[in-house]
């Protein structure tokens, strides 16, 4: 298990912003990847649904996923358990990876827990479906990048680089220690 994260301020978010941010379901984030390494080593990214967390409890570092058991991603995760989450939310320039160790989890009160009817389409025989699989990434460092989203910013960035000669400010990055 995760070790709780005090969370980090910065500029455009508070304490819980950064909370969010870090567990993955700040619903803002709508482009999410879970990256695995299959058995030839080649890395495998495939969109995935965050399940959401107890938004008023402290992040413990576990990020939660759904999945049929015999997903090939269930394989790869038993054979390396290293993942990488990456979240995007293109309109405000915002992105996070996740680094952490996955687990497969055969637990029926969590499925029925996070489930939600939209998984009828992948499980039609609701929570109860044996073929259901839970993904626990234990988070063990996150990054994450606030970067200026409008253009005219940018614009102004690439011009004051060429007159000044100088890089632009491309918004903040920092490393998150989980």
């Amino acid at each position: 298990m995760g070790k709780p994260v005090t969370g980090v301020n910065h500029a455009n978010h508070d304490r819980t912003g950064s909370q969010r941010k870090n567990r993955g379901d700040d619903p803002r984030y709508q482009y999410r990847l879970l990256v695995t390494q299959d058995q030839s080593g080649n890395f495998r990214a495939r969109p995935m649904g965050t399940q959401k967390s107890d938004k008023d409890k402290p992040f413990t570092g576990e990020i939660w996923f759904m999945t049929d058991i015999n997903s090939p991603k269930v394989a790869e995760i038993n054979a390396n358990p290293k993942v990488l989450l990456s979240y995007a939310e293109s309109k405000k320039q915002d992105y996070i990876s996740v680094a952490g160790t996955a687990t497969i989890v055969r637990d029926q009160a969590k499925v029925k827990e996070f489930w939600t009817e939209a998984f009828k389409a992948w499980f039609p025989d609701g929570p109860e479906d044996p073929d259901i699989a839970l993904i626990r990434v234990d988070a063990e460092a996150a990054e994450y990048w606030d970067a200026p989203s409008k253009a005219i910013v940018y614009a102004y960035g690439y011009f004051k680089a060429k007159l000044t000669g100088q890089q632009p400010d491309i918004g903040e990055n920092r490393k998150v220690a989980l």
